[in-house]
């Protein structure tokens, strides 16, 4: 129980300290809707290519999903460096050296980017479906989806919270997680359909974490979702978010031997 009270204590700091600079989690949002409304309108015939997507689809619902993710996966890369400034302010020793939990050190990030990346989502939703675009999964089909961004931003914000404990440098941080998010995010079907890529992209994209959410959002959001498809790609996420929080929490003994 000490650790579920230290992981709803830490989850609340996060909080605090978010009200505190809203303006953060609303300049988060500007880039999605650039993605959103500039790519919905510039690639919106790509539809017509055969082969690209089901008939009847608009190109702002097949890119909707792929936001979403992008939006999760971009804001949870930056969760290590509320631990940098932990550790420059010397907030990480004192943690360390109290009872609180290594792993509720790592779970309230999650947690608390999971929950601002699903606010995120659902205002990304509404704004596209304000542009025409509708989701025939319905209310089901929007669960699904925010479940998948659950996964994937704590998958990622568990690497970056890991990244920080190891480099504790807020420049390295931001490189080694540039180096990893834009190719992943190049490497899926968020703003093509992998189908047309070159036969090594929509390969490269089946061991694609963050293809994985997207697909299983993207599905579920359809009319006719095929769910095997969706419950197998939420079951990647969902063991990647155990071993990279096995990972990430054990990245602190790391963190205390080069202190």
């Amino acid at each position: 129980m000490s650790a579920v009270v230290h992981t709803g204590l830490l989850t609340a700091r996060a909080y605090r300290g978010t009200v505190r600079i809203p303006v953060f989690a609303a300049m988060n949002l500007v880039q999605p809707m650039i993605w959103l409304l500039l790519f919905g309108q510039l690639f919106r015939r790509v539809v017509e290519i055969p082969g690209f997507a089901a008939p009847g689809d608009t190109y702002l619902e097949f890119i909707a999903p792929g936001v979403v993710m992008m939006t999760a996966m971009f804001g949870a890369a930056w969760a290590g460096t509320s631990f940098i400034q932990d550790m420059d302010r010397g907030v990480m020793d004192r943690l360390l050296a109290s009872p609180a939990s290594r792993a509720a050190l790592q779970v309230s990030s999650m947690i608390w980017y999971a929950a601002v990346a699903v606010v995120q989502g659902l205002v990304v939703l509404g704004v596209a479906w304000l542009c025409g675009a509708r989701f025939d999964g319905g209310p089901l089909g929007i669960l699904v989806l925010l479940l998948a961004t659950v996964l994937l931003t704590c998958l990622f914000a568990a690497m970056s919270n890991a990244f920080a404990l190891l480099a504790r440098s807020q420049e390295a941080l931001i490189g080694l997680s540039q180096l990893i998010v834009l190719p992943l995010m190049f490497l899926s079907s968020a703003v093509m359909d992998t189908r047309l890529s070159a036969g090594w992209v929509e390969t490269a994209a089946r061991f694609n974490p963050f293809d994985w959410a997207v697909v299983a959002g993207r599905e579920a959001l359809s009319g006719s979702a095929d769910w095997a498809l969706v419950g197998g790609r939420l079951a990647l996420l969902a063991a990647a978010v155990l071993i990279m929080t096995w990972l990430a929490t054990g990245a602190f003994r790391a963190y205390r031997a080069s202190a």
